[in-house]
Order: structure tokens, then C-alpha cells, then sequence
């Protein structure tokens, strides 16, 4: 299909989904392991659209290809999906994210669904008190704000990056109009952290460092999400076992916790939570059947 622009020159407007399908094929042979779904939440990214409505743009015109094909290079050097689109989603709610801050995964959801499922199981004659350990962008306890509005959400992040992206993140939530968290600059592995909450807290979650320092991870993951943000030490426990005291110092009795850990680590974050004198552990799997995250009750 031909169009004419300003100056009169003839310009040929492009197939969409062969401009997706040529993508997918550059981003497979460069290693992405989600090709196709990456091509087309590029093309939804610069066409301002939304994924599923692809179907109904045919054609685009040359310039939107050119700027398609820029970001697919980007891509295919293995830069994060999020990093080229700004944004990554956790629960109803998009979160800014970028250079300095770990880019919350899909597998995540799974940790969330289960802290929004266990509070609807408390009693209503309080306000759910929520703490979030080594919050990142602010991922969790800002879908849990958006999600319970009647929540006191509380996020502890010590890294400055992180917490500058953090910070831009709740500004934006309470631009929206959720209700505001609050950002505490510290370290969860702290004895004395958060002590004014000693005994009042109903749920704990953590997405925390939790990778083995010898483990072999993706350029995506090794070359762009923060170190700080990724490992825990040589078991990749270090920092979850130093949380252990401190969440059992939190919670309320019968509060729970949830925290996600490498695959490899499921029963040894169970053990840690057993031996505290945590109850009803469970260990829950990810989207892929893997061990992910494991909760427990005070």
C-alpha cells in the first residue's frame, strides 16, 4: 500500500505482522528466550497500543518500522524488555523501572496473589498492617496498596538507586490516587529494624536477594539488574537468614510470611522459617513448576 506524504514523494507502508515475524526471528537467533511475545510487546510499545490489538493495525508506515527495528536491535543485544519500554507490571498496576533497579519478574504475581488471598482471610477490626523487605521499585507493596487501599503498607530498600525508582514509583500511585506507603531507607538484615512494629504486623513479604554467587544467569540479568539486587551470598541465604529473626520480631501471632527464593532453595528457606518456630510452611512453585516462594505463619 502506497501512500503520498507531505512533499509529495510516493512511501510504501509496511506489513505489521511480517515487520513482528522478522522480529521474532532476529531476537530467537540472538538468544531471547521469549521472541515472539518480546516482538510484539515492542510493536504494541511504539504503536502506543495494547498487545492484543496488534490484529488491527495491518499496516504501519516506514518511520514506525524504522523505530521498531531500533528497539528490536536493542533487544537482540540482550537489553531488558523493560528497560527499552520503561515499565514492568506486578498485580493491576505498571511500575517505572530502569538502570539501577531490579525489574520485578512475572513470577512474582504468584507471591502477590497469595499475600491479597491471605489478607481478604483477617478479620476486619483492623487496618492490615503489610511489610515489604527489600522492596525494589516498590513492586509488591504498592500492588498491595492499590489492591487493599485500607492497608498500612510499609517498604524497606537500602540501596539509593532503588529507592530513587521506588519513590518515583509511589509519587505516581498517590498522583493516581492510592493510598501512600512508606519508604524506610534501611537495612532488613538490621536487628533493629522497624521496631515500632514489634508484634503488629499481619503479613511480611520479600522478594529479596536470593541467587548463589557461582550461579550462570542470562545477560539480561547479569549484565543489567543490580548485583546487590540478585545475590545472596554463597547458598544464596544470607540475606533471608539474617530477615528470619526480624520477621518473626514483626509479625503479629498467626501473621504470616511470604518470600521468594532461588529454585534451588525452597527447602532450605522452609528450614530456616522451622526452625524459628514458624508454622504451617509451605513451599509453592512458579509459573514453570519450579520452587519459587514459601510461606509461613507465626
Amino acid at each position: 500500500m502506497f501512500d503520498d506524504d507531505e512533499e509529495g514523494y510516493v512511501t510504501e507502508r509496511i506489513r505489521l505482522r511480517s515487520l513482528i515475524i522478522e522480529a521474532a526471528e532476529v531476537l530467537a537467533e540472538a538468544g531471547v528466550g521469549s521472541p515472539m511475545p518480546d516482538a510484539e510487546n515492542l510493536a504494541a510499545y511504539v504503536l502506543e497500543t495494547e498487545r492484543m490489538r496488534l490484529a488491527l493495525i495491518p499496516m504501519v508506515e516506514p518511520e514506525i518500522a524504522d523505530r521498531y527495528r531500533a528497539l528490536i536491535e536493542q533487544r537482540a543485544a540482550r537489553i531488558p524488555l523493560q528497560h527499552l519500554t520503561g515499565t514492568a507490571a506486578m498485580g493491576e498496576i505498571d511500575l517505572a523501572v530502569g538502570p539501577g533497579v531490579f525489574v520485578p519478574r512475572p513470577e512474582t504475581e504468584l507471591l502477590f496473589a497469595w499475600a491479597l488471598a491471605y489478607l481478604e482471610t483477617l478479620p476486619h477490626d483492623h487496618a492490615p498492617i503489610v511489610v515489604d523487605l527489600c522492596t525494589g521499585s516498590g513492586a509488591l507493596a504498592l500492588a498491595i496498596a492499590h489492591a487493599r487501599p485500607d492497608a498500612e503498607v510499609h517498604a524497606v530498600e537500602l540501596d539509593p538507586d532503588a529507592l530513587t525508582w521506588a519513590r518515583r514509583n509511589a509519587d505516581t500511585r498517590i498522583a493516581d490516587g492510592d493510598t501512600p506507603i512508606t519508604l524506610h531507607a534501611d537495612d532488613v538484615t538490621d536487628p533493629a529494624l522497624l521496631t515500632s512494629l514489634n508484634g503488629r504486623v499481619d503479613l511480611v513479604v520479600s522478594n529479596p536477594p536470593y541467587i548463589p554467587e557461582a550461579a550462570t544467569l542470562d545477560p539480561e540479568v547479569a549484565d543489567h539488574d543490580p548485583h546487590r539486587a540478585l545475590f545472596g551470598g554463597p547458598d544464596g541465604l544470607d540475606v533471608i537468614r539474617a530477615m528470619v529473626p526480624t520477621i518473626a520480631r514483626l509479625l503479629r501471632p498467626t501473621g504470616a510470611t511470604a518470600i521468594e527464593h532461588d529454585d534451588t532453595n525452597g527447602g532450605g528457606v522452609a528450614a530456616l522459617l522451622t526452625a524459628a518456630d514458624f508454622v504451617d510452611v509451605v513451599e509453592h512453585p512458579d509459573l514453570a513448576g519450579k520452587p519459587r516462594f514459601v510461606v509461613a505463619h507465626r
